[in-house]
């Protein structure tokens, strides 16, 4: 059986750092497909905010859950209460992550390129082997982790080593956990994602380029994030996207500068 054919109650995802932007829109497109949506991040009244743009009529379907996902002992309470009040996990949308000040390499200081770390690698490792276990355990077994990469998981963009550096960690995060998933019907995929729309968005005096020259480039409605989330979150457990990249149609990602 695949997860879209379960019962819509019976699908759980959870959304980590879900209270804004990509994983606003995630979450809110996971419960409109009827998945019930476990939304965690740092800010209570913005996680609240999310259920409330999902309308009065699906906001039952939603738990939240607050805490700091760079803290080990946050994310093991977090699993522990999944397990606890759900019995299973169909979905991790490994999303909670930070950018970081535009810096020359030879500047960026240690504390922020180990803060960058701690939330975009480490917060992802403990998440996604949390999920591994519960998935590995429960009944059936098996289930989906997807991770937010970046289009810098590809290709840097000028003074942005520290995240750069974190979103290739993330690709080699979702290979190894798709090869060693296989053998407990746990399939892991990567979503990059170039230039939508979110309050993390670059302002339009546009974004530094390779050339030295800053440009104003295209971008699109975050919205489409979430639908291409749900449609990689619903292929039946035999398929698998490894790694799917959206993006504006404009964006100068695949030319030269």
């Amino acid at each position: 059986m695949s997860i879209a054919e379960q019962e819509p109650r019976s699908r759980i995802a959870l959304v980590t750092g879900s209270s804004s932007g990509i994983g606003r829109s995630s979450a809110i497109a996971l419960n409109a497909a009827g998945w019930t949506v476990i939304l965690t991040g740092r800010r209570k009244d913005a996680l609240e905010e999310t259920v409330r743009l999902m309308g009065d009529d699906r906001s039952e379907r939603t738990t939240i859950v607050v805490g700091d996902l760079a803290k080990p002992e946050f994310v093991e309470a977090l699993f522990d209460i999944i397990r606890r009040d759900f019995g299973r996990l169909d979905l991790l949308f490994n999303n909670a992550g930070m950018g970081a000040p535009k810096q020359s390499f030879d500047r960026i200081p240690l504390d922020t390129f180990q803060e960058v770390l701690d939330l975009n690698v480490t917060s992802a490792f403990f998440c996604a082997q949390e999920a591994f276990k519960l998935m590995r355990e429960q009944e059936p077994q098996g289930g989906r982790i997807i991770n937010n990469g970046s289009i810098s998981a590809y290709a840097p963009r000028p003074l942005g080593a520290a995240y750069t550096i974190s979103k290739h960690a993330i690709s080699g995060l979702t290979k190894s956990i798709a090869l060693e998933g296989r053998e407990h019907n746990i399939a892991c995929s990567q979503i990059d994602i170039g230039n939508a729309y979110t309050s993390l968005s670059s302002s339009g005096s546009g974004q530094l380029q390779a050339d030295g020259t800053t440009r104003v480039e295209a971008g699109f409605d975050v919205k489409h994030v979430g639908d291409a989330l749900v449609y990689m979150a619903e292929l039946p457990l035999e398929v698998n996207i490894l790694s799917q990249t959206i993006m504006a149609t404009t964006m100068p990602f695949v030319g030269r500068g």
